[in-house]
């Protein structure tokens, strides 16, 4: 049973109608505002952005042709040699017992390749006789000896400097005593 809207009912639905369009009105002014606004914002760019392109476009290699190309080659090779000159090992630390617990514990703990162990007088004994100076020449130079032992140049590590296998070298001699 539905009959005419009465006039209420029709003051209701005008009303209504009125604010739901306002609403609508209103929902695209704010959308084309924050539109306008974030396309006016400057953008985020990355810092580094500029230079991983420059790395990824770069060439992966270089030709050197001549003289001129001799010494460039040459100029690079010593650049290269001063950059791996810089890295020093442990942080440049002469303490013997640091580098020791580093670098020489992994072979002269369990007497890898005919290692000397660490603090065994029998082992060192011969070796001590030589003088330190010849210890030091092995462990800086590298060894083969006549046994089939075997000692790499540095213990292995390229970065470590002179001073710092001597300091090694002179704490694991102060262990044999």
């Amino acid at each position: 049973m539905s009959g005419p809207i009465n006039k209420s009912d029709q003051s209701f639905l005008r009303q209504f109608s009125m604010m739901i369009g306002g609403l609508a009105v209103l929902t695209l002014v704010l959308i084309l505002s924050a539109l306008a606004i974030y396309s006016h914002a400057p953008k985020e760019t990355d810092p580094n952005q500029a230079a991983q392109v420059a790395e990824r476009i770069a060439p992966a290699g270089d030709v050197y042709a001549g003289n001129t190309g001799r010494a460039a080659m040459q100029a690079a090779a010593e650049a290269a040699a001063k950059a791996a000159a810089s890295q020093v090992a442990y942080g440049g630390t002469t303490d013997g017992k640091t580098i020791y617990d580093h670098l020489c514990t992994s072979c002269h703990t369990a007497g890898v390749a005919g290692a000397p162990k660490l603090g065994n007088k029998t082992m060192w004994a011969p070796r001590i006789a030589q003088g330190v100076d010849t210890l030091i020449k092995h462990a800086t130079e590298g060894y083969h000896g006549p046994d089939g032992n075997f000692m790499p140049p540095k213990g292995g590590n390229p970065a470590l400097t002179e001073q710092q296998v001597q300091a090694a070298v002179h704490w694991i001699v102060d262990q044999a005593k």
